[in-house]
């Protein structure tokens, strides 16, 4: 015990010029637990250390260049799942988890009586579309993203985890993307009943105010967005998601048709709030919410299109 506390003490030594003392300690203890393959808990209750931190420098020196850790390692631990984690896709944040938990706590899809399809645009490391499966098998989940490295990943991460989903290499802004939307949910006229997206939302004159770790390691294409339209991916996802509705009535007419609702979720830049309220009402949209994560910040919009 005594060698572990010395380590631990020796790294966040060295971190202490880069981090602060809480996240140093974290830190810290990520790298003993990643190098021994024990548990913060397995460490404390005295089990054996076989393996001699080899490493370990090595990873406070790429910490020194703020290179992330889930980087370095490769992978990371979010809502229950070890999800692998590469510089061509973002890595999962607590807000992210909130937008899951948000949707999961959402009654009025789950009582649907139909089997529950969904959209996750952006898919990136696939953490949204495999926490939202993981937590309810039963429904039919699809992750999409433009980067064909970012789907490999997902796909990777799929099967890691166990969990079955369907991710494919799409654009949002192809010509064909409705076409490809029909294809893939329209079965037996029901359409797809949640779109969800954590879509790049920072402005690109929000890069100054931003860390290294994030700025110079993680893909400014998933991150960023031009100022004179930031929120150029919502209202494209939006109005996809439009499309596939009155293509659904389109091919009801004449028959009884079961009205049904999609649910639209979206992570947003606390600075849009009222905006993308604005957006999405205009849009036909209704039972538009903006929730707040964990440190007050207007992080999550929901919204409901009527079939």
């Amino acid at each position: 015990m005594t060698d572990i506390q010395s380590t631990i003490s020796n790294i966040q030594s060295q971190l202490k010029s880069a981090y602060q003392k809480d996240e140093a300690k974290a830190l810290a203890w990520w790298i003993v637990e990643e190098e021994t393959g024990l548990s913060r808990s397995q460490i404390l209750s005295g089990c054996k250390i076989t393996k001699n931190f080899a490493h370990v420098q090595e990873v406070i020196d790429r910490l020194l260049h703020f290179e992330p850790i889930q980087y370095i390692f490769g992978h990371t631990e979010w809502c229950g799942l070890d999800l692998r984690v590469t510089p061509a896709t973002l890595i999962p944040r607590p807000e992210t988890a909130e937008l899951v938990e948000r949707i999961n706590q959402q009654s009025a899809i789950s009582n649907q009586q139909s089997a529950i399809r969904v959209l996750d645009v952006g898919t990136g490391s696939g953490c949204i579309a495999l926490a939202l499966k993981k937590a309810h098998p039963e429904w039919q989940v699809t992750g999409i993203d433009i980067s064909p490295e970012a789907i490999a990943v997902a796909r990777e991460n799929a099967r890691r985890n166990k969990v079955d989903v369907n991710f494919q290499v799409a654009d949002i802004f192809s010509d064909q993307m409705t076409k490809y939307l029909n294809k893939w949910y329209m079965v037996n006229d029901q359409m797809v009943n949640i779109v969800v997206s954590n879509p790049p939302y920072i402005r690109e004159s929000e890069k100054s105010s931003m860390r290294p770790n994030v700025l110079d390691f993680e893909p400014h294409s998933a991150l960023f967005v031009p100022d004179s339209d930031p929120l150029r991916f919502y209202r494209r996802i939006a109005e996809l998601l439009k499309n596939h509705q009155s293509s659904i009535r389109r091919q009801q007419i004449g028959r009884i048709i079961n009205h049904q609702s999609s649910h639209l979720f979206f992570e947003i830049n606390e600075a849009f709030g009222e905006e993308m309220r604005d957006l999405l009402a205009g849009l036909g949209y209704t039972d538009i919410l903006i929730t707040n994560d964990i440190y007050g910040k207007a992080r999550i919009i929901e919204a409901r299109m009527v079939g």
